[in-house]
């Protein structure tokens, strides 16, 4: 208790970023070295601004004593750098917080797969049901989930995860006795009963717009890899995106309808070099052997959220339900080899490779040998428009599909 006090000080300095933070800490070793010294002390820091030096000549600890007497009557916890339950891959990024204020039973980050689901708060019906699903199945299968908690899709993901039984951690840009956006009081008492919400503002602190940029480096740094459903160009799920690819974690997307304004950036993630995924299983796929004794590789007998069989997209009727992951070596090509110019070889049916199997299979059937509009391929197959496109994309990706304007038509992909 006695060096909390100073990491609260150190956090709440209005004006003082957790860089200078970092900063100081590396140079006075701890914040109640960095609280006693002198003025004249903090000019020998490198880094530091003069609008630093000036905010670190309030020592009151009002304010920190405040946070300890409001942490104390909501129950929640603080954590700073210093302590052994805060995650090495937090403290690891270029900026991590000062001190996180912790409500309910924070899972033991750094030995968990964790995997945060990011994505527009205006989604679709599809978006968000894409998102519970595959939530629901990450957690069934030993996964935990982060989520921003915010409307739309992190809302979705956090009722998939819940509904699985947890484990799921919400990060938060508002102190923890405010529930943002209002009206999820009830999601957030679910949260808390199957995991943990986390921030770095101290209890009372409002959700203000700068703050959901800096939450979203939290939501990354703790999380191995980040889904992407559903962003527009401008979105925050897009800047969690860019902070999860500086941290050097994984950026998954969900392709989507290249018309919609919802999957722009999403859709602009694939093309950049994310890892495309059809189901939870190309993400389960990519940690299984990384924690063997947490992930289960076999997923017999799982139900859905809605008690149907395993699927994690809206299921629809097809001819082959199975989604299969496709061979990493001829399904995923690299960026490079995609946006290369070659003279390819257009395909009929009967050269439609093996491997294509499901919606892929269906709409390759569909264009057949010669070129169809997009609204064709929709109504032939027979797939609602959102998973039609979803199909396209992820065959343009794959070098099996040439698109012109909207016509598509098979090629053999490049060797």
């Amino acid at each position: 208790m006695s060096q909390l006090k100073y990491w609260i000080w150190l956090a709440s300095l209005s004006g003082v970023g957790t860089a200078a933070a970092t900063a100081l800490l590396r140079h006075f070793g701890t914040p109640e070295n960095v609280f006693s010294a002198p003025p004249a002390d903090y000019k020998s820091v490198e880094g530091l601004k003069m609008s630093d030096i000036s905010a670190l000549r309030n020592k009151s600890l009002d304010l920190a004593f405040k946070t300890l007497a409001s942490c104390s009557e909501i129950g929640c916890r603080i954590l700073t750098r210093q302590d052994a339950e805060y995650p090495d891959r937090l403290r690891n990024i270029f900026d991590p917080p000062v001190v996180l204020y912790v409500l309910g039973k924070l899972p033991a980050i750094d030995e968990e797969p964790t995997v945060a689901i990011v994505g527009t708060r205006l989604c679709t019906p599809y978006g968000a049901k894409s998102a519970e699903n595959i939530a629901f199945r990450l957690v069934s299968r030993g996964l935990t989930v982060v989520t921003g908690l915010a409307k739309g899709v992190d809302s979705a993901a956090a009722r998939g995860a819940i509904r699985a039984g947890g484990p799921i951690i919400g990060v938060v840009g508002s102190g923890l006795d405010i529930v943002y956006p209002p009206g999820n009081e009830s999601l957030f008492e679910d949260v808390v009963s199957n995991g943990a919400i986390i921030s770095e503002y101290p209890p009372g602190s409002a959700a203000r717009p700068v703050h959901f940029p800096a939450r979203n480096r939290i939501i990354s740094g703790i999380s191995l890899g980040v889904l992407v459903i559903e962003a527009p160009k401008k979105s925050g799920a897009l800047i969690t995106a860019a902070r999860a690819l500086e941290e050097g974690r994984d950026v998954f997307a969900l392709p989507g309808n290249i018309d919609a304004k919802n999957n722009e950036g999403s859709n602009l993630l694939l093309r950049e070099g994310a890892i495309p995924i059809l189901s939870a299983e190309d993400i389960i796929g990519e940690y299984a052997d990384m924690f063997p004794q947490k992930i289960m590789r076999s997923g017999a007998g799982e139900k859905s959220p809605g008690g149907s069989e395993r699927a994690d997209l809206p299921s629809v009727p097809t001819k082959d339900k199975r989604v299969d992951k496709p061979d990493q070596g001829a399904g995923y090509p690299d960026k490079k080899e995609i946006d290369k110019n070659h003279e390819v070889e257009y395909i009929d049916l009967n050269k439609i490779p093996d491997q294509l199997s499901g919606d892929e299979r269906l709409v390759a059937e569909v264009i057949g040998s010669g070129q169809k509009h997009v609204d064709e391929i929709i109504g032939e197959s027979g797939l609602p428009s959102p998973q039609a496109l979803a199909t396209l994309t992820m065959l343009e990706i794959k070098g099996y599909v040439y698109r012109d304007g909207t016509k598509y038509k098979l090629q053999q992909p490049p060797t």
